[in-house]
């Protein structure tokens, strides 16, 4: 079905896209620093449900709408943006001390369950419209028309996904590995909650102000 110079060139393709820093990658970091390696982990494999989920979309052609549509890539943008405000309010609160007890509190982030970190991840990333565009852009590069497109986007976003995947869990989980030390300390603990904030803060901005509607 994939002829193995095409498929070299996707799966080197997607390492690159994969290696390269991006919102996905600091959502794993953030969650890991602030929560642990578990919740590193945990958001890593959120984001790939996620990417399944813009998989199967784009297989299925629902991903088109998004493109041809620009009401419900509106709605899918303004709903990711929200749902990332609402984690950076409780991140930012808990720097505060707002959680568990007055400004002097370390503030600590609130126990979130590794399902709850899990379905985090997926939400951002299934509410967010500009990766739902990227897949039906790039995808179709490297299918064989010869061949079913629907089995062959699905194969390729796959493969794809389980690279992402692994890279955003080594570094959601390595991070948790230096929050977890760093956070013994309260005053470290507030800030460390204080950059997760800001950090789903920018990535709430980011979605907004950045021009990647369909034409």
């Amino acid at each position: 079905m994939f002829d193995p110079a095409t498929l070299t060139l996707y799966m080197a393709a997607a390492l690159a896209l994969n290696l390269t820093p991006g919102p996905d990658m600091l959502f794993c970091f953030a969650n890991g620093v602030s929560r642990g390696p578990r919740a590193g982990l945990a958001a890593a494999l959120g984001i790939g449900g996620g990417a399944a989920v813009h998989t199967l979309a784009a297989a299925l052609g629902l991903a088109g709408l998004f493109a041809a549509s620009p009401t419900a890539f509106e709605i899918l943008r303004w709903g990711g943006a929200a749902y990332l405000l609402w984690l950076a309010v409780k991140a930012l609160r808990a720097a505060a001390g707002g959680v568990g007890g007055g400004l002097g509190a370390a503030g600590p982030l609130p126990s979130r369950s590794a399902g709850r970190i899990f379905l985090d991840g997926m939400v951002t990333n299934v509410l967010n419209p500009k990766v739902a565009l990227f897949f039906i852009a790039f995808l179709p590069q490297f299918v064989d028309p010869a061949h079913s497109a629907v089995l062959q986007i699905l194969v390729l976003g796959t493969l794809g996904n389980i690279s992402g995947t692994t890279i955003n869990a080594v570094v959601g989980m390595s991070s948790g590995g230096v929050g977890r030390i760093l956070s013994r300390r309260p005053i470290v603990a507030r800030l460390l909650n204080g950059f997760t904030g800001i950090v789903f803060l920018g990535l709430a901005a980011r979605l907004v102000l950045a021009d990647g509607r369909p034409k």
